[in-house]
């Protein structure tokens, strides 16, 4: 199977795991594929790793797993390879409205976050369509936490978004006094209004960066 991961963070994660890991991880994700329609693509498992370097990185913004309606996952959290607005990005959109007045397009690609240096990591990397939560396991959930160690390793200035209390539960793992950690409620409709609208996470992360002379982000999409 053809599974792409850059060098930059194939070498950050090559001493994490043990060899054992690793083959059973990737003849696990053969087997379903090869047996079930699993999203996103294949080649677009690690989309969140490959559009930003380790040191370019700027947000980390956790999600949980992919859509799983069949075109619409494309390897970044809560971003929509097809057009169609789920309800948490559509709550995420009007929170940036907002909390900054950016008048947010109708593109749901959240391609152009991830090419400033946002990571858009979901815990599960994988699904399996029509089944949410179908590959929330200890397989995914361990690469994963590692990703998030790394990224609380580096020396520059983070912002780590957590929504929820799935992602707040790496907050653990972040120690790191040079990144800011933003909490709030999930943007979910069941959710965001006991939280995440008025967190303002947008204008202050940017009023972070800008604070450690990085440029900010251009949230409109």
């Amino acid at each position: 199977m053809n599974y792409i991961l850059n060098e930059d963070w194939s070498t950050a994660l090559k001493d994490r795991f043990p060899i054992e890991y690793k083959r059973e991880l990737f003849s696990w994700l053969e087997s379903e594929y090869a047996s079930k329609v699993i999203f996103p693509p294949k080649e677009k498992i690690f989309n969140a790793l490959n559009a930003v370097s380790i040191k370019d990185v700027k947000v980390v913004i956790i999600g949980q797993d992919p859509y799983h309606t069949r075109g619409q996952a494309d390897g970044l959290a809560f971003s929509c390879h097809n057009g169609t607005p789920q309800p948490s990005l559509k709550n995420i959109f009007k929170e940036i409205n907002t909390d900054l007045g950016i008048e947010m397009s109708n593109s749901t690609d959240l391609t152009p976050w991830a090419k400033q240096g946002i990571v858009l990591l979901n815990t599960s990397l994988t699904v399996i369509e029509h089944q949410p939560a179908s590959h929330s396991n200890e397989r995914w959930h361990a690469f994963t936490r590692e990703i998030i160690k790394i990224l609380n390793e580096q020396n520059q200035p983070i912002v780590f978004m957590l929504w929820g209390n799935h992602a707040k539960s790496f907050l653990p793992l972040l120690n790191n006094p040079n990144h800011l950690i933003l909490q709030s409620a999930h943007p979910s409709p069941f959710s965001a209004y006991n939280g995440f609208f008025g967190c303002k996470h947008f204008s202050k992360c940017n009023e972070f960066l800008k604070s450690h002379n990085i440029e900010p982000i251009d949230w409109k999409i």
